[in-house]
């Protein structure tokens, strides 16, 4: 009697993540490549950053910097930003692997997403397995959502028109919606909501985003300390 080879359940939903995670990028990636091309930004730019630096939210903001003439506030932001990446990394090490090769590669291939893909796994084989394949899938949607920007980007001229500056900040605020359930998350991120918009008319382009980050103060005052990721009711 014959038996078929399936595909087990959870790679099934892996792969099903993944493919809705990469659409989801090549959007962003779009939008990212359309902005840098309006900012007026030499056409190797967006490439180079999406392939050497790939930092998501921080291209953003270092693209704005330099359109500004801030590089050096480009390189501070960029590196502040993705400071996160430090707790990040030692999470991951064990899962990365201990030779050189792998974790020079696996760390450029480190976001968000890729940690926690990974460390919702508890196998420490299909761990790895998860970081490398949504690690690799982000990086190639990404760029291919960069060029697919550029393109259009330098085709329309103006991407407000097609609502390409739209998608970065649409994908943040639906990454971030469930995380605002909780209280003391809710009130840090008003707050620093709050900050960048009174700042926006004072500052450069770019640091008024960075001041958004003094909302975490809100987080040490007396009604905020003790709370621990509840929800409200």
């Amino acid at each position: 009697m014959r038996t078929s080879k399936r595909t087990p359940p959870r790679d099934s939903a892996l792969l099903r993540d993944a493919a809705a995670i990469a659409a989801a990028m090549i959007a962003v990636g779009g939008s990212f490549g359309a902005i840098a091309v309006a900012y007026g930004l030499p056409l190797w730019v967006p490439f180079a950053m999406s392939t050497l630096v790939f930092a998501g939210g921080a291209q953003f903001l270092a693209a704005g910097l330099l359109a500004a003439g801030n590089p050096v506030a480009a390189v501070l932001a960029g590196l502040l930003l993705n400071a996160r990446h430090l707790p990040f990394g030692m999470a991951v090490a064990s899962t990365i692997g201990p030779r050189w090769r792998d974790r020079l590669l696996g760390s450029h291939l480190m976001t968000d997403e890729t940690v926690a893909f990974t460390l919702r796994e508890e196998d420490p084989g299909r761990r790895r397995r998860t970081y490398w394949m949504i690690g690799l899938t982000l990086f190639t949607s990404w760029n291919i959502g960069t060029a697919l920007g550029v393109l259009i980007g330098t085709a329309a001229g103006d991407p407000d028109v097609l609502g390409l500056d739209a998608a970065f900040p649409a994908g943040l605020i639906a990454l971030i919606l469930p995380s605002l359930q909780d209280r003391a998350t809710r009130a840090a991120a008003l707050t620093g909501a709050g900050l960048a918009v009174v700042l926006t008319p004072v500052l450069p382009a770019g640091l008024p985003v960075l001041c958004a980050l003094l909302g975490l103060l809100v987080l040490f005052l007396p009604r905020f300390a003790g709370v621990q990721g509840g929800s409200d009711s």
